[in-house]
């Protein structure tokens, strides 16, 4: 996914120049672009842990326990490497430069005139028998040798019938006519069967459309979307950008991509890789989550032998292509999407399997899917992550470092929203987007900051008698909350809905609430901060009239 990084798992990441995004798009052998290692999972055993970081130290040189702790005590885990500041490239082609825009005008030639020679359909079908070695002819070569396939044939039944009969005289009967018979007829059908080729072949190709990710090439202002695409995966460099086009197309027809989109996989794997609203822009959001594999069983019918590595690999690109279909590639639309990698509890190098996996996916997802991720996002990321950080830098242009964003355990929540909306970000990673709930993601959510050792207070006025529901959520809670009705009339009194209580830092879930008022008046809710830190509250309310059938909310 055109900086061309490796791909992901260190000590499996291909080491070769690969385009970031791909890496992205790849994770648990996902499809992107960059150099995404699989990480070590989290144990309570800390013999098992330095067995399993074992392989990536060696790989690495990375740091002993000791480094950890200075590491650690210096805060340099790149919680965040500041890569807000790269603007995603424009997709008008009036806003390119001058070069650009050339580059694009000589790639869109160079496909026209592919086109045209069926080069795009020649690539992708099987040598003749008598020369597996050989590529096909183009439709062109066909053409001219057509009609000089059947002169030939002509001449050889002439020829042979004269050497022939020239034999029978000469051997004095010593072949029969039956014989010279069998010979034309030989003969005969085997030019018919090589001309039927090439008329079958000039149909295939004139009938053959050539189309990428749903898009026809050359058809509409889409094509030009696509091809820079490709371009920005070779720096522009039109040639290197048009072979890898073509090659790309040659191996979606041969994997019958085409085909894959409509198998049915199942479900087992739905907890591996999802996708789940947006960001801020509008891109989608893809999570991979690595700490599903720990689960043995899900794990041995991924990976355990070769059949469920290529079910999987199959099963991933199945899922990245209806993910890309979903793009829009109008100029200016959204083409690219956001991966989340979420790597608490990953298996860890020492996993080979997965390793193999990880990286024939990066293989083909490198050459294939250049620039569909948007911003790659590390989460829960290990402390020895930051050596794998160092070892794919350099492989690494500034715009492809730009588009990465690490964060520990601490941070994964703060960073998660700092691209994504509290009410997009799943309930799992300190969001509040849940399902089944009477919010949706289109309810806007208000985000305050609560300051250490203060209490804050947040008020929904209302001016009727109605029902109103609501949602609170602090990252990390480790505060006091409580909720109270206070009437605007003087003579009403203040109705206790929620005694103040601890929630602990353990909580991962939004507090829920409801309350039928029948006056105006206000719902206070109370959020106090004993803590040193400052505290992230997200909430949003929504009321109903008292007439509607409503049912009190709880999470």
């Amino acid at each position: 996914m055109a900086d061309q990084v490796q791909n992901t798992t260190a000590a499996d990441v291909p080491v070769q120049q690969v385009d970031q995004d791909q890496l992205v798009v790849a994770a648990v052998t996902t499809p992107t672009t960059d150099v995404v290692v699989p990480p070590q999972p989290d144990h309570e055993d800390q013999k098992q842990q330095l067995d399993q970081e074992a392989p990536l130290k060696e790989l690495i040189n990375i740091p002993s326990s000791t480094d950890h702790d200075d590491a650690e005590k210096k805060n340099i885990i790149p919680e965040d490497n500041l890569s807000s500041s790269f603007k995603e490239e424009t997709t008008r082609v009036a806003d390119l430069s001058d070069n650009e825009k050339k580059a694009l005008e000589e790639l869109t030639q160079l496909v026209r005139e592919a086109l045209n020679k069926h080069e795009f359909s020649a690539t992708s079908l099987s040598p003749p028998k008598e020369e597996q070695q050989q590529k096909p002819p183009s439709v062109a070569v066909i053409s001219e040798e057509k009609q000089e396939t059947e002169e030939k044939c002509d001449s050889v039944v002439t020829d042979t019938t004269t050497t022939t009969a020239a034999a029978v005289v000469e051997d004095d009967g010593a072949k029969t006519v039956e014989a010279i018979e069998e010979t034309i007829v030989a003969i005969s059908a085997a030019a018919k069967e090589e001309k039927e080729d090439a008329e079958k072949l000039l149909k295939l190709e004139a009938d053959e459309k050539v189309s990428i990710w749903g898009i026809p090439l050359l058809v509409d202002e889409r094509s030009d979307v696509i091809l820079l695409k490709f371009l920005r995966a070779r720096d522009f460099k039109v040639k290197e950008s048009f072979s890898m086009l073509k090659n790309t197309i040659k191996w979606r027809k041969e994997f019958g991509i085409e085909e894959l989109v409509d198998e049915d996989f199942g479900d087992d794997l739905k907890k591996v890789v999802f996708m789940h609203g947006f960001d801020k822009h509008g891109h989608p959001v893809c999570y991979n989550v690595y700490g599903e594999f720990q689960n043995k069983e899900v794990y041995q019918n991924a990976f355990s032998d070769e059949a469920k590595r290529e079910r999987f690999l199959r099963w991933r690109i199945q899922f990245l292509e209806r993910s890309i279909r979903k793009l829009d590639f109008t100029p200016g639309g959204i083409s690219t999407i956001v991966q989340v990698n979420d790597l608490k509890n990953s298996p860890g190098l020492g996993k080979w399997e997965l390793r193999q996996a990880t990286k024939h996916a990066l293989q083909l997802l490198q050459d294939n899917y250049p620039e569909f991720v948007a911003k790659q996002v590390f989460i829960n990321v290990p402390w020895w992550y930051l050596a794998v950080n160092r070892m794919i830098s350099p492989f690494l242009t500034q715009r492809t470092r730009s588009k990465f964003v690490f964060a520990g355990p601490s941070k994964s929540a703060e960073t998660l929203f700092r691209y994504i909306a509290a009410e997009q970000v799943p309930v799992k990673y300190g969001g509040l987007s849940k399902d089944g709930e009477i919010f949706e993601a289109t309810d806007a959510v208000t985000e305050i900051t609560v300051k250490p050792a203060a209490k804050h207070t947040v008020e929904f006025p209302v001016t009727e008698a109605c029902h109103l529901s609501w949602e609170v959520r602090v990252v990390g809670w480790d505060v006091k909350y409580g909720a109270e009705f206070v009437p605007s009339g003087e003579e009403s009194y203040t109705v206790i809905i929620q005694k103040a209580r601890k929630v602990g830092s353990s909580e991962e879930g939004v507090v829920c609430d409801s309350f039928k008022i029948g006056e105006a008046g206000k719902v206070v809710l109370t959020i106090e901060n004993p803590t040193s830190k400052k505290k992230k509250l997200f909430y949003r309310f929504k009321t109903k009239p008292n007439s509607s059938a409503c049912q009190t909310l709880c999470c």
